[in-house]
């Protein structure tokens, strides 16, 4: 069978389903990373406190906080990796034994489907959960670097190189987050992308309740509105 044949076994809701899928996953990520300075999103609020934490640091005796903020940090990347790495060898494992899968499928859906159009649909999650085993691993590398540039910040909070060492540290740590939640952004769209399964008109569905729950919290969470409080200095 060529490969034409092969995507005559997608109808046109599919391939509309799984650009949406592509188009709102880049789209709410350039929303959140470059919202406008009047409506932050929460990301970009603790951006702020990240760079915060870091002048404050060069103050703060002992620094023991700090380390244990870290570790903290470098822990949950640690957990996200591994979680990723286990789903993506699930997810090899069913592509070589789909045909239990099929059955679950088709029960639901009452649509037999051939082996390979499940195999490329549990490809397309595949390549979300990799993306995002990869931010995660490259996460918890730069909050490693975080902790090294930190550690080589002078205990003089009067040293000339304390607050410019800092601020590296500051900007190495924001990179880290954002690599952080680029990989979580994409675990939310893998997820989304299981819905496939159950049919095109599943996984629009899915695509959609993702950006709503994702911009739910970015932009109209609690979290974020006492982030917004005016009593520190950052809000607004």
């Amino acid at each position: 069978m060529i490969w034409i044949d092969r995507l005559s076994l997608f109808s046109p809701l599919d391939f509309l389903a799984v650009g949406l899928l592509s188009l709102c996953w880049v789209g709410i990520s350039l929303r959140i990373e470059n919202s406008p300075a009047d409506t932050p999103s929460l990301s970009k609020l603790m951006t702020r406190y990240r760079q915060e934490w870091l002048v404050q640091f060069v103050s703060r005796t002992p620094r023991m906080f700090d380390a244990q903020m870290l570790s903290i940090l470098r822990q949950g990347t640690a957990f996200f990796a591994s979680a990723t790495m286990i789903a993506i060898g699930g997810g090899l494992a069913l592509i070589g034994n789909t045909e239990r899968l099929a059955g679950v499928a088709n029960d639901l859906t009452m649509v037999s489907a051939p082996a390979f159009v499940l195999e490329v649909k549990l490809v397309v999650m595949l390549l979300f959960i990799a993306n995002a085993f990869l931010k995660f691993v490259w996460a918890h590398r730069l909050f490693g670097y975080c902790s090294v540039v930190m550690s080589a910040v002078p205990n003089d909070p009067n040293d000339p190189t304390a607050l410019p060492r800092a601020k590296k540290a500051s900007e190495i740590n924001i990179t880290a987050s954002r690599s952080f939640n680029r990989g979580m952004r994409s675990v939310y769209f893998g997820l989304a992308a299981t819905a496939w399964l159950f049919g095109a008109l599943a996984l629009i569905l899915a695509t959609l309740l993702t950006v709503f729950v994702l911009w739910r919290r970015e932009f109209n969470s609690h979290s974020r509105a006492a982030l917004l409080e005016p009593t520190d200095g950052f809000g607004g």
